[in-house]
């Protein structure tokens, strides 16, 4: 049986995430950018090495290219939109994530200041990520257009998309306070559970 690659499944209505992320950007970005990923993708793969492999191993494995590129923008945006809450139970990691913030960064707030000077300061098009290495060491990078921290041998545990697409009809050229919303919907439970 071949493996199709599938819409991750949003625990939140389209217009839940109000004011922060608009419904009209949900069908935007979650409806329409995530789908064609996703259609593209599951029409790339068939004949490939690529076939029946997890999204994980394409896009750590995959060169750049096609296949790449829409393995990357799936994989991403999964973990993106599956991170948040319209009312996270937590305003801040707890447990271990908690410890491994307070650890590498000082404190959470300044690891969120490093954070957002990541996703603001990335040019073009592309994400930042919070990950973890396979020593538990916490590390922030930036990654440009679709490629995630996987390719580096970390396991990505929260993610901003720093595309235009994902902010423009709501904040227009304002990445910035686009960032600074992000936190307020984070569900620090589902980030925290990515740790291994």
């Amino acid at each position: 049986m071949i493996m199709t690659y599938q819409m991750p499944q949003l625990p939140y209505a389209n217009n839940a995430l109000e004011p922060v992320i608009s419904q009209q950007t949900m069908d935007y970005h979650y409806g329409k950018h995530l789908q064609t990923y996703v259609n593209n993708l599951n029409n790339l793969v068939p004949g490939t090495n690529y076939e029946g492999m997890a999204l994980t191993d394409i896009v750590a494995t995959a060169p750049d290219g096609a296949i790449f590129n829409n393995a990357g923008q799936v994989l991403n945006h999964t973990l993106y939109f599956l991170q948040f809450s319209p009312h996270p139970t937590e305003s801040a990691p707890t447990g271990k994530l908690a410890e491994a913030i307070q650890r590498d960064f000082g404190s959470f707030e300044n690891f969120k200041k490093e954070f957002n000077a990541a996703a603001i300061g990335l040019f073009g098009s592309g994400w930042a990520w919070l990950s973890a290495d396979k020593d538990g060491k916490l590390h922030i990078t930036k990654e440009a257009n679709g490629s995630n921290p996987v390719r580096a041998g970390l396991t990505p545990l929260l993610g901003f998309d720093v595309w235009e697409h994902s902010y423009y009809l709501d904040y227009q050229n304002r990445r910035a306070d686009h960032v600074n919303a992000l936190w307020s919907i984070i569900d620090w439970e589902v980030v925290g559970q990515r740790m291994k």
